[in-house]
């Protein structure tokens, strides 16, 4: 038996520049051309650190409390939509979901009349999806709210090149050089043409793949290979994309039949065997099985499919988080330029923090909350007001009038300003220890 080829790692990406902002510089993403090629690794960088809410007991942290945004969908979607609203519920947000089925829209109001009526109520962010090309820039010119493009009609869709980009680092670790092979249909597809921008801009090749009727015209000015022939283009491929057939925005016919183009066209375990041993397939989704993809490689080991799912939350997380901060016009310290930072509580876990909070050193501000990380007399770190120096008993309170005392047996409580230092102490401090996590 041969044995498995191991899955080589190409050298990751190099870290960020000293000088690159930890929030994104646009108001609203409605291109991945928005976007330079540091925001791009910004996004990615933080979206690791929103993958790790993902895997807590309770999977919520409290970055946009407060914040109200709207998933207004006028086209049908099931991974984009429930993608969005769990990233926005993690983040503790308050989501309201409007489908244009059962909105005014539906009576004949236009897009720019039911956005003006959304604005009114004041939300800070809006998710939306349109049939339209550009409906997101109309959107944006409307409202003084944050777009995001979850889908222009055969414009883009950069969230979805996003959590793709973000599975491809996950699996090869870099992108410069990559071989990326985007197969299916390519006039139609939103998401080839924000896949193609955010590829070439991180330094992949990327072919395309696809009948002739299905090409983009002048396939050569957008800078990418195209070519007819599945085969060349899976023949020592690192990453296969495959794009599924909107038969819904076909005006005319643009291939025989679909038997005929799962032939020509769809790929096969032995299609698949042409490329690099470690190469992964991808798919935007919905799948049509049997027309661009055999279920032995939907199901097969190199399928990513399910992760790209899943890293959807993460990188929805991450862009709704960064345009928050860059409304707030300031973030704090990184991890990754997240604005998150990387922390360790009482019980030696690491978790992620709002930035602010000085890693290893109680008494560090917490996000800027107005609270400090303090260890209690048992070793348990906790959050306290901030101003009380940590270790030090008798430094005030956050300028309450109350000062942080050590008890005869070895508790820390407040007292009033002024109290001796080692003088017998009022009753231990309740409602604000507690664990932090």
């Amino acid at each position: 038996m041969t044995p498995t080829a191991e899955p080589s790692r190409r050298a990751a990406d190099p870290p960020l520049p000293l000088d690159v902002p930890a929030r994104l510089r646009t108001k609203d993403l409605l291109s991945v051309a928005d976007l330079s090629p540091d925001e791009i690794l910004l996004v990615l960088d933080t979206a690791e650190a929103m993958k790790e809410v993902g895997t807590r007991s309770i999977k919520k942290v409290p970055a946009l409390r407060g914040h109200t945004v709207v998933n207004l969908f006028c086209e049908p979607s099931t991974r984009t939509r429930t993608s969005f609203e769990i990233a926005e519920k993690r983040l503790s947000a308050d989501t309201v979901n409007i489908a244009s089925a059962g909105s005014s829209v539906s009576k004949g109001e236009t897009l720019a009349d039911t956005v003006r009526n959304l604005e009114a109520m004041a939300p800070d962010m809006l998710v939306l999806r349109h049939a339209s090309a550009g409906a997101g820039h109309l959107v944006a010119r409307l409202c003084g709210a944050r777009v995001i493009n979850a889908g222009d009609g055969m414009h883009e869709h950069p969230t979805q090149a996003l959590l793709d980009a973000f599975t491809i680092r996950e699996h090869k670790g870099g992108f410069a050089g990559l071989r990326v092979s985007i197969i299916g249909d390519l006039l139609h597809s939103r998401v080839f043409r924000s896949n193609l921008l955010l590829l070439r801009a991180l330094g992949a090749d990327v072919c395309a793949c696809g009948p002739a009727t299905l090409m983009l015209p002048d396939m050569a000015r957008l800078g990418v290979r195209a070519t007819t022939s599945v085969d060349e283009a899976v023949e020592g491929a690192d990453v296969i994309m495959l794009l599924r057939v909107q038969l819904e925005r076909m005006r005319g016919h643009f291939f025989p039949s679909l038997r005929e183009y799962f032939q020509r066209f769809g790929v096969t375990p032995a299609r698949l065997r042409r490329a690099a041993p470690d190469a992964i397939v991808m798919h935007p989704g919905p799948m049509n099985r049997g027309v661009e993809i055999a279920s032995e490689v939907a199901d097969g080991s190199r399928s990513v499919i399910l992760e790209q799912v899943a890293n959807g939350v993460a990188v929805r997380m991450a862009v709704l988080y960064l345009l928050s901060e860059s409304r707030r016009g300031e973030a704090g310290g990184t991890a990754g330029g997240s604005g998150l930072e990387a922390e360790e509580d009482s019980e030696g876990r690491t978790v992620t923090m709002p930035s602010g909070a000085e890693s290893g050193e109680a008494g560090g501000t917490a996000g800027g909350s107005g609270l400090e990380a303090e260890e209690d007399s048992e070793g348990r770190t906790v959050t306290m007001p901030s101003g009380a120096a940590s270790g030090e008993a008798g430094d005030a309170s956050g300028g309450s009038g109350l000062e942080v005392e050590e008890d005869p047996e070895g508790r820390i409580v407040k007292v009033p300003s002024g109290a001796a230092s080692g003088g017998v102490a009022s009753a231990a401090e309740s409602g604000r220890d507690r664990a932090g996590e």
